[in-house]
């Protein structure tokens, strides 16, 4: 995940007001439980201040979930963050291509 803002305060203040989005994003394939990211495995990329631009995130589904998916089961994505909310359903093009990825 990658939070790009070009100006450098702007950018300051929203990292510093995001801190902790890296564990609030979630995907849910229709008919199952969300998914939570785990994030950041590699090392911590956040610090008392702010976090990082860049998170690298990783899902765990379940191989019923990825079965539904290749049969074309609904696919969101979103943010529960107090600062930043949003779920957007995935476009088939994207969910078939992240369907394939897990064959």
């Amino acid at each position: 995940m990658m939070l790009e803002f070009p100006d450098p305060e702007e950018r300051r203040q929203w990292l510093a007001d995001l801190k902790g989005i890296e564990d609030k994003v979630w995907i849910e394939v229709a008919g199952y439980e969300r998914v939570w990211a785990i994030a950041d495995e590699d090392l911590e990329r956040e610090n008392e201040q702010k976090t990082s631009s860049v998170h690298f995130l990783r899902f765990e589904l379940t191989d019923g979930m990825a079965q539904a998916l290749r049969r074309g089961a609904g696919l969101a994505i979103g943010v529960d963050h107090p600062r930043y909310t949003v779920k957007l359903e995935t476009p088939p093009a994207v969910r078939d291509t992240l369907a394939r990825d897990l064959t």
